[in-house]
């Protein structure tokens, strides 16, 4: 029986990709285990597929001057000790690792080890933390045909989508959402701390989008405007799990940021959508790039939030409505890889080559 360990975190974007290939390997007999930060997401991310989960001290690896800068260069190589701890223990026969700054500590380890390594990068420019983990790893698995990395082996794979939603039900979907008027449903996915502004946005254009539409809005944890919870064409959701995939199917239009899991997503399912990327004040500019992308195919509507208002906002979800039936004809031609197929091959094929 083989076993893996798979790691990565800080958000949410580094864990969900590697929930499909988790289930695979548990569904196929392989002994799966978890290693993430003490935040709780992982954790909680991966409770449900009930694997065996490992916390270790991490130091987020920053491009910037922060205070913060001088404990890290301290968490770090505790979490490096921590990991050979663990993988000491585990005696895993692979590594996969989805990136984000929790890895590094995990790659470091499964390098002084010998343990093979197989990486994936969602975004067209990698992340600091996996370009890092890149001199460690045995293979990079990509979304994007344009990113390019040092690495010894890169194999553009995509990026796996869990079957719930790719098994969405739309008349579940609303059902679930329970609007009393069988309006177009705009769903709009705004998220936390880094999407205030559209969550402020959406919130100012609603009395003009409710005359024409249902409106969901996933806000973020404590971003819920109780003034708001009555609305009868208005749904609020701090977060969305369970179900997820119906709330997707019965939408008409999706707002959302433009991370690379949110934008394969949407053009999989041949979602019309409009992407408003975080801005590069506020991230390295990977959503910019990931958004620029997915319009110059054709896929998606952008709007950069630094040129945008509630007027701006209202038109194009409008002008996308309208013209959905071209926006489903252009996404029609998406053709996606078997994602997971490919991950899964990487992995053994990374097992078959250890000297």
């Amino acid at each position: 029986m083989s076993k893996v360990v798979c790691t990565g975190g800080g958000s949410a974007g580094h864990v969900v990709p590697a929930l499909p290939v988790m289930e695979y390997l548990i569904a196929r007999s392989w002994q799966v285990v978890y290693i993430g930060s003490r935040s709780g997401l992982e954790e909680r991310l991966v409770e449900p597929l009930g694997v065996a989960f490992h916390s270790i001290t991490t130091g987020k690896l920053r491009r910037y001057w922060s205070i913060d800068n001088l404990f890290d260069c301290f968490r770090v190589p505790v979490g490096v000790v921590q990991a050979i701890r663990i993988l000491r223990k585990e005696d895993p026969d692979v590594v996969f690792s989805k990136g984000g700054y929790v890895a590094f500590p995990i790659v470091v380890a499964a390098w002084l080890f010998r343990i093979p390594v197989v990486a994936h990068e969602s975004d067209v420019s990698p992340g600091l933390a996996n370009r890092l983990c890149f001199w460690f790893v045995n293979s990079l698995c990509v979304n994007f045909d344009s990113t390019q990395a040092s690495v010894r082996r890169l194999v553009v794979t995509g990026t796996p989508i869990r079957q719930a939603l790719l098994q969405g039900n739309a008349e579940s979907g609303r059902e679930r959402l329970s609007f009393r008027e069988k309006q177009p449903i705009i769903l709009v996915v705004g998220g936390s701390l880094g999407a205030l502004r559209l969550n402020r946005l959406i919130r100012e254009a609603l009395d003009q989008l409710t005359v024409e539409f249902n409106v969901v809005h996933v806000c973020g944890r404590g971003n819920v405007d109780a003034t708001r919870v009555n609305d009868s064409r208005y749904r609020q959701f701090e977060y969305v799990d369970d179900g997820w995939g119906d709330v997707l199917a019965c939408a008409d239009v999706v707002v959302s940021r433009a991370g690379a899991n949110s934008v394969v997503e949407l053009v999989s399912l041949s979602k019309p959508n409009i992407l408003v990327p975080l801005p590069a004040t506020a991230s390295r500019g990977d959503q910019i790039e990931n958004a620029e992308v997915a319009r110059s195919l054709g896929y998606s509507a952008v709007l950069q939030e630094d040129e945008l208002n509630v007027e701006m906002l209202t038109r194009t979800i409008r002008e996308v409505f309208s013209d959905r039936s071209s926006w489903h004809k252009r996404l029609s031609k998406f053709r996606s890889k078997d994602s997971l197929a490919l991950i899964i091959s990487e992995i053994e094929r990374a097992i078959a080559n250890v000297d």
